[in-house]
């Protein structure tokens, strides 16, 4: 990668997220009169929504805290880490100890859902806001949170099931996705890393002997108990953007653990296997779904590009590249983020669109809602920032290969 080509891009993803993607969400989301945070926001941050997300509460939380303590010891990105954490103790949790998934503004619970990405992202905004405030008693709610998460999933009938077992036994790619990105960012609040680095390893494994299938050279979204082939919609369709984000966590605990050869290997496979069933030949970016087999693919939105996959994919490349120094992931670097970054972000109003048609015209222009908030784009720009200060540091190529 050339000079210009580095200097360019690490002031693109810096300058992005402190000059455009924090200040579009803070301060005007945080909700002074009644907490937490309110992220339904038109193209220019006018308010469409007053419910909140329980999980992008937690999210928020860690992208402040994590901007607090790596990036700038800013007064105002603790204290409205701590506004949406005070939020989330308070209104978060219902009676079984399990967290709601939606609530009104006051607090009041709207929806809850079989699903544990409330408590995970609740989990990184403890760890992330105790590892930033020193608040000890924080990381090890944090730690505990984890615990009974564990419970729930080891539990049979704790959590609803999606898919009736007596009929047909599934398991997905997102639990050992969240629980291992999950336990990273616990592990990083911790003085003692094993009790994460044990969880860590089982839901690797378990994406490893589960969910790659080399024999489709793919990673399957959903699988049945150890990992069969499914030959239904559900079993075929393949989430390329989730499965590049996968990639890179298991590549950021290659890089965490010395550059370690097989958590390489299968970091860098995922990141093959899917960018070639991901990329979209014809328009470019990150497709949302494709069938395994081909086929046409149940979902609607199928062919759509959404803001989140080409992050991860950004992120994945670039991150490739500079444990690798592969001419291969810079290429596919610079195809993803030259495609993104010509249409996904609003030069005007800042931060970035979140859905744009399979030819890259905008579909909506909203900014936020249930699902999108502060978390992906910043996340995103604030990892690439620190992989191009590695990069024109001369740090590339330094991982161990098998």
């Amino acid at each position: 990668m050339d000079t210009q080509r580095i200097d360019h891009l690490l002031a693109t993803y810096r300058d992005g997220l402190l000059g455009s993607t924090i200040p579009f969400w803070f301060p005007r989301t945080v909700d002074t009169e009644k907490g937490g945070f309110m992220f339904s926001r038109a193209r220019d941050g006018a308010l469409l929504d007053t419910d909140k997300a329980i999980w992008l509460q937690g999210r928020a939380v860690w992208t402040l805290s994590t901007l607090y303590a790596d990036v700038e010891a800013r007064p105002e990105w603790l204290r409205w880490a701590k506004h949406g954490l005070d939020f989330l103790r308070a209104h978060g949790f219902d009676l079984d100890g399990r967290m709601f998934f939606l609530v009104d503004r006051e607090g009041r619970p709207l929806r809850k859902r079989r699903y544990i990405f409330s408590e995970t992202f609740m989990i990184a905004g403890l760890a992330a806001y105790g590892r930033a405030a020193g608040d000890r008693a924080a990381v090890a709610e944090a730690k505990a949170l984890y615990v009974r998460i564990l419970g729930h999933l080891n539990t049979p009938g704790a959590l609803p099931p999606k898919w009736d077992p007596e009929t047909r036994p599934m398991q997905g790619l997102a639990i050992p996705m969240i629980m291992t990105v999950t336990a990273q960012i616990l592990r990083q609040a911790m003085d003692d890393p094993t009790f994460c680095n044990g969880w860590i390893d089982h839901y690797i494994g378990r994406i490893r002997d589960h969910f790659m299938h080399p024999e489709l050279q793919t990673v399957l979204e959903a699988v049945g108990p150890n990992g069969e082939f499914l030959d239904h919609f559900d079993g075929r369709t393949l989430n390329p953007g989730h499965a590049i984000e996968a990639a890179w966590f298991i590549l950021e605990e290659a890089r965490h653990r010395g550059g370690d050869p097989a958590l390489m290997k299968m970091g860098l496979t995922i990141l093959d296997w899917m960018w070639a069933r991901g990329w979209d030949r014809e328009h470019g970016g990150i497709t949302y779904f494709v069938d395994v087999k081909g086929l046409p693919v149940q979902e609607y939105w199928h062919d759509m590009k959404f803001w989140w996959p080409q992050n991860e994919a950004i992120i994945a490349t670039l991150m490739a590249y500079q444990l690798t120094g592969d001419a291969k992931y810079e290429a596919w670097h610079r195809q993803i983020h030259d495609w993104t970054y010509a249409r996904f972000p609003d030069r005007e109003h800042g931060e970035w669109y979140g859905y744009l048609h399979r030819d890259g015209r905008v579909s909506s222009t909203l900014k936020g809602n249930t699902y999108k908030g502060a978390f992906h784009v910043p996340r995103m720009e604030l990892i690439c920032w620190k992989l191009m200060e590695r990069i024109k540091a001369g740090q590339v190529g330094a991982a161990r290969l098998p």
